[in-house]
């Protein structure tokens, strides 16, 4: 920063480095969850066109299943794409309000760091003006010349003292001036990280509005039947799975019990039962998977990651057979979706755009792994 940067203009600056990065956090539309359907082929069966039935109208006969199948598999690949770009958008998010932080304690930093050196500064002009005040003479040799032998005594003891602090001001002054330089290649370094994960934010943002886009307007084509028996098509699916996994007894013997902590984290999360799904939102009104399970955790006192793929990295594992109610399930290969276990084969979650916050089995969705948060 120039020498001439006052302590109000570097904690102006600092704060508008916020502001902006505030502005840019700001969500823009609901963003994508995965389905809650086991995977299928992304790609329409030979011969059909997603989204269109011959003879549509009031009266038109549903398209056949297998074409509301390949629709199905597309919009949970549109769906599932837009999650992992929302899980992007979040980190750099996360990243970018670290990195604004830091910036703004770097500026204050450095304005304290001017002060204490502009202060030395004059303490040791101070002492340059008395050298000059007494012939230019260092106190030893002053101290030498003199003729009364008790005035040497006693001068001797200031001597050193002043050796001393001359020493300790000279030490003081480089050290300050090496820390203001630190301060601004840190300021800098955080700078362009926060850029780079500005940039990182918009291209999120831009890959999940495309992959929301994309679902809306293959929905769009659908007719009111259509969209009926997609629904049912995703509830049996869905059904089917929860029920496969049951079967294969993982639940049998499973006797773990909420923690306080735990207890809370679950009544949070189905208080929110109803609320609209949306991108980056953390609530109160709104939230993504992990904005609910990061927010229900939080209110309990035990803060943790704020994207799923953190939370799977960074909290500790544990057994699908040991799990209990406040754990957090963590969904497809690549983390890109998390619900909170709430006990009983069952979860709540926010699924995805145009759905809201809802119960659902834990077997629906094809589990990565379970992580536990808190104590």
């Amino acid at each position: 920063m120039a020498s001439g940067t006052t302590r109000g203009g570097l904690i102006a600056a600092a704060v508008t480095v916020v502001c902006a990065v505030t502005v840019l956090a700001a969500p823009g539309m609901a963003w994508a969850g995965p389905n809650p359907a086991p995977s299928a082929s992304a790609t329409p069966a030979p011969g059909t066109t997603p989204g269109t039935t011959a003879g549509a109208g009031a009266g038109a006969t549903p398209a056949p299943s297998k074409d509301l199948q390949a629709v199905r598999a597309r919009l949970d690949t549109l769906y599932h794409d837009a999650a992992v770009a929302t899980d992007a958008y979040n980190a750099a998010e996360e990243a970018a309000k670290k990195q604004s932080a830091a910036l703004v304690a770097l500026a204050r930093k450095i304005v304290e760091g001017r002060e204490r050196l502009a202060e030395l500064k004059t303490r040791a002009g101070a002492a340059a003006a008395a050298q000059y005040r007494t012939g230019g003479l260092p106190d030893e040799a002053q101290l030498l010349l003199s003729d009364d032998p008790q005035e040497f005594l006693d001068g001797t003891g200031r001597v050193l003292q002043g050796q001393k602090a001359t020493k300790g001001l000279l030490a003081e002054l480089a050290q300050t001036q090496q820390d203001l330089e630190q301060y601004a290649a840190d300021a800098s370094a955080q700078w362009q990280k926060l850029e780079a994960n500005r940039k990182a934010k918009a291209k999120a943002q831009k890959r999940i509005e495309q992959q929301i886009a994309a679902a809306e307007e293959l929905e769009s084509q659908l007719e009111k039947q259509e969209k009926e028996r997609l629904a049912q098509l995703e509830e049996e699916a869905a059904r089917q799975a929860q029920t496969a996994w049951l079967d294969t007894g993982v639940l049998k013997g499973a006797q773990g019990k909420a923690t306080t902590q735990g207890a809370k984290a679950v009544r949070f999360a189905t208080a929110q039962l109803g609320k609209p799904y949306e991108w980056g939102a953390e609530g109160p009104r709104t939230f993504d998977c992990s904005g609910l399970t990061s927010q229900a955790w939080a209110n309990a006192g035990a803060p943790i990651p704020r994207t799923s793929q953190e939370q799977w990295k960074r909290l500790p594992h544990v057994a699908v057979a040991d799990m209990r109610p406040g754990d957090l399930i963590i969904y497809f290969e690549d983390a890109s979706h998390v619900a909170l276990y709430i006990g009983n084969g069952t979860i709540v979650h926010a699924p995805r755009p145009g759905r809201t916050v809802t119960l659902a089995g834990a077997g629906s969705m094809p589990i990565l792994g379970v992580v536990r948060p808190g104590a």
